[in-house]
């Protein structure tokens, strides 16, 4: 077992030890260096609707919020993680508190709040949304020239 002074891989912190930028590496005290990983959504088309399914793991129902504003529609999550650890004399060997949110933005036109249903369960975030009526064009594409 490594010591703790690694992180979450010893061969990725070493090989991506000599990045220029370490604060546009991906790393992310709350969620690690997979935090580029959040919120991977998959969008459906039915006949009727679009329905979306957004990867949450590890957040609770009532940390994540759906807006719906001048045409997007918003999700975002927000968590705070406590990490407390000691040993049996109760002296603090680690102690860590970190909070963090993420969010998400899709254009989908004009859509009423009560036409939205989103379900959270087991990590992952179901919307499903209504297709707009589509527009009839003309018939004649003809233009008269002069």
């Amino acid at each position: 077992m490594l010591p703790s002074i690694f992180g979450e891989n010893l061969f990725d912190d070493f090989f991506n030890g000599f990045d220029m930028a370490p604060m546009w590496n991906g790393r992310n005290p709350l969620y690690g260096k997979r935090a580029k990983n959040l919120m991977k959504t998959d969008v459906r088309e039915t006949e009727n609707s679009y329905e979306l399914d957004v990867d949450l793991p590890g957040f609770k129902k009532d940390e994540v919020k759906v807006a719906l504003q001048d045409g997007y529609l918003t999700i975002s999550a927000a968590k705070g993680l406590d990490k407390d650890e000691e040993d049996q004399k109760g002296r603090y060997i680690r102690q860590e508190r970190y909070a963090g949110a993420c969010s998400r933005s899709f254009y989908v036109g004009d859509v009423k709040p009560e036409e939205v249903a989103a379900k959270y369960a087991h990590g992952v975030l179901k919307i499903s949304l209504p297709k707009a009526s589509q527009k009839e064009l003309p018939a004649s594409n003809a233009i008269t020239i002069e």
